[in-house]
């Protein structure tokens, strides 16, 4: 079953990966939420242990709705009698979108008539309307003309964990703390010995949501009590009173091994009192420290905290005024406390962000309500500073050269932020001087890494080898200083011509040592592993994005065919899109061993998946099967032992025409190749397939500088 979980803006990712991490089948990203497979069980246990949803959807219908007479057929064939009683109290949700019902109000209403009225007709009684503690709560959602009505299984916001009866003028909801407690990696820190730090805690929320995670107490245990969080007749109660039992089991354990490692300090006396008041709901009495203290005379903790998180949501309103000079003396004060600690500080912006001084390893766009915020995390709060000898500065072309990489990443960046890209380039030669392509690859893991592929262009033969050396040198510590990533996070290779054209890589000698780690980065939906430091291509061409990510929109219930498939980036796409079935060829086994990983990263493994080794031209002219989707994005030249030599330009015409034949009706390839001199022979192709050209659409912004770094088409098969 489907069902839906919503959360706040920004952690639908972390929602995915806990609702896993709990036992649902699978779970996808998706916006304010996330879509979900499993069973009703799953979904009880997220409505019981979730610290990160707002809601759980349970959908128990969906249907066309194209007006409000549409909308009140589609509720009243609903059979209600086998999901509340005469007698039981009633509240409906709804979310409207689109032209036809504009107030979500008065959809609200007609789905509460419906109701009623069915329920009135089969039984002979009706249900109250309760909007606070209703037995059934409802969800309707309606977008682009389908309605999906659904049970809300917690009864209201999951937020509201119980415990907190007081709080300030802007509270802080208890998922949202939860979040920037996640990314700031907590549970591994305590499990470490480390102690939580809140220097401006208001009324406690994040340290006491921070003490209840380490004692493992279920965020759902004191929201219900000991009833069920919904009277809907098809919530499995026994199954209910079994997650009771089991959170209350692991509550008593946790709370009695509890560490008192948690500190809260506030300028406000009346803050600390509401804390104060609000932990010993919780259970919480004599294990967190509660001082009235100023953060700027913010003095030192017990001497066994010698390590742990500082979280904080230091001050600001809807309007984002605050005073930069506080977020400044909060950066000021953490340096001198807690310098080696990790830090995960919710601020109300960017540039209240960068007031504090501090230098995020990782920054997340996060909505406290409405309000967009910025999260960094430091680690450590205050990095070891490189030593320079006295007077040292960036040489004039390695100013250059760090000047141009600021200014890429400026331009870049609404674009990364609203694409919600982590894997781009930063930099492709373009001060011809240095001649090298930067790549950015940042690690999803709670505790995000940031790492380099630098890959050096060969110099012309002319260029003497010392001043190549030098501005390689200039280069790397402009890279350094503008990404302030450790030297073993950059990963160093020249990229040189073979004969016939061949590429290969130099990794440098003295630099860095091939290593075998793999790395997860997250594309799209996709978790994919890339190697950047044992060969010439990391696994993952960035310049493709575009076209994997609109192989992810077309492949739900498709047969998807990838050729040459590489490590499967492609493949990956198409299963997370909901092909109904995926089939990767390539020569390689080290390169479909790889795609095999990057399939369990997401959870894709099975008799769905295909892999084959094989020559991709001489399988496909002996296949029988049909695709719906194929993607073949073949190498310019190559020759093995194992199969015939291979030239695009020759037999591109050969290899389409085979694919296409593949196709089935209405069925779509996409072929590409990043072969610069690459001549379509369109007379030949148009004897047997539509051809599109469609590069233009595929070439994303960090690849803007050079648009012939691939080129791409839409084939489709001549009607019979």
């Amino acid at each position: 079953m489907k069902f839906f979980a919503s959360c706040g803006k920004g952690l639908e990712y972390l929602l995915a990966d806990e609702l896993v991490a709990l036992g649902c089948a699978r779970a996808t990203a998706a916006i304010a939420g996330a879509n979900v497979e499993g069973s009703l069980a799953d979904a009880q246990r997220a409505v019981m242990w979730s610290r990160l949803a707002s809601r759980v959807l349970w959908p128990i219908a969906e249907f066309d709705c194209a007006d409000e007479h549409a909308l009140y057929a589609g509720v009243a064939a609903v059979p209600w009698p086998e999901h509340l009683s005469p007698g039981d109290t009633l509240a409906v949700d709804a979310h409207v979108s689109g032209d036809a019902i504009t107030h979500a109000r008065y959809a609200a209403q007609r789905v509460k008539d419906a109701v009623v009225d069915v329920m009135r007709a089969k039984t002979g009684g009706r249900p109250d309307v309760d909007v606070e503690a209703p037995d059934l709560r409802l969800n309707l959602v309606v977008r682009k003309g389908r309605a999906i009505l659904s049970i809300d299984l917690g009864g209201g916001p999951l937020h509201r964990r119980g415990w907190r009866q007081k709080q300030g003028e802007a509270p802080l909801k208890e998922n949202l703390a939860a979040a920037v407690l996640m990314r700031g990696q907590w549970p591994k820190l305590y499990a470490e010995g480390g102690a939580l730090l809140d220097p401006m805690c208001g009324s406690g929320t994040l340290l006491i949501e921070g003490a209840l995670m380490a004692a493992d107490v279920a965020p759902g245990l004191m929201r219900h009590g000991s009833g069920t969080p919904t009277r809907w007749r098809g919530f499995d109660a026994a199954a209910w009173t079994l997650l009771v039992d089991e959170a209350r089991s692991r509550e008593a354990a946790g709370m009695n091994s509890l560490r008192p490692a948690f500190f809260g300090r506030d300028l406000d006396p009346h803050a600390i009192r509401a804390a104060s008041d609000n932990a010993a709901l919780a259970g919480l009495t004599g294990l967190i420290d509660w001082q009235v203290a100023d953060v700027r005379a913010l003095g030192a903790l017990a001497d066994d905290a010698s390590r742990g998180l500082v979280v904080c949501n230091p001050p600001y309103d809807a309007r984002l005024a605050a005073d930069p000079a506080l977020y400044r003396a909060l950066g000021d004060a953490l340096k001198r406390v807690a310098p080696d600690w990790r830090a995960s500080v919710l601020c109300g912006d960017a540039e209240l962000a960068f007031a504090t001084g501090l230098r995020a390893g990782k920054k997340y766009q996060l909505f406290n309500g409405a309000i967009e915020c910025t999260l960094i995390v430091c680690d450590p709060v205050a990095p070891p500073q490189r030593e320079r000898s006295e007077g040292e500065t960036l040489s004039e072309g390695a100013q250059m050269v760090a000047n141009r990489l600021r200014k890429n990443l400026r331009k870049l960046k609404n674009w990364r932020e609203r694409e919600d890209i982590s894997c781009f380039r930063a930099y492709d030669a373009d001060l011809p001087e240095y001649a090298a392509a930067i790549d950015v690859y940042t690690t999803d893991e709670a505790a995000p890494r940031t790492f380099l592929h630098v890959q050096e262009y060969a110099a012309p033969a002319e260029i003497p080898e010392a001043v190549q050396r030098r501005r390689l040198n200039e280069l790397l510590a402009a890279v350094r200083e503008v990404f302030a990533v450790p030297r073993e996070n950059v990963a160093l290779k020249t990229r040189k011509r073979g004969k016939g054209g061949s590429k290969y890589a130099d990794v440098r000698a003295g630099h860095f040592d091939t290593r075998g780690e793999l790395l997860t980065v997250r594309e799209g939906d996709a978790r994919l592993r890339v190697n950047l430091f044992d060969y010439l291509d990391t696994g993952l061409f960035l310049d493709h994005r575009p076209m994997r990510l609109r192989i992810a929109d077309e492949a739900e219930d498709t047969r998807f065919l990838n050729l040459f498939g590489y490590t499967g980036a492609a493949t990956v796409h198409a299963a997370v899109g909901g092909a109904r079935l995926t089939t990767t060829v390539d020569l390689s086994a080290t390169y479909l061993e790889w795609c095999a990983d990057n399939l369990r990263e997401n959870n894709a493994g099975g008799t769905r998946h295909r892999l084959v080794q094989a020559d991709a031209l001489s399988w496909l002219e002996a296949d029988t099967q049909y695709y719906d989707l194929i993607f073949c994005d073949p190498p310019t030249f190559s020759n093995s032992k194992r199969a015939e030599d291979f030239d695009v330009q020759a037999e591109h015409v050969r290899l389409l025409r085979a694919a296409v034949a593949r196709l089935a009706d209405d069925g779509v390839l996409y072929f590409s190749n990043n072969f610069r001199r690459f001549k379509m022979d369109d007379a030949a192709v148009a004897q047997f397939a539509r051809c599109e050209e469609i590069s233009a659409q595929t070439i994303p912004p960090d690849f803007s500088r050079d648009a012939r770094i691939h080129r791409c088409w839409r084939l489709q098969r001549l009607p019979q």
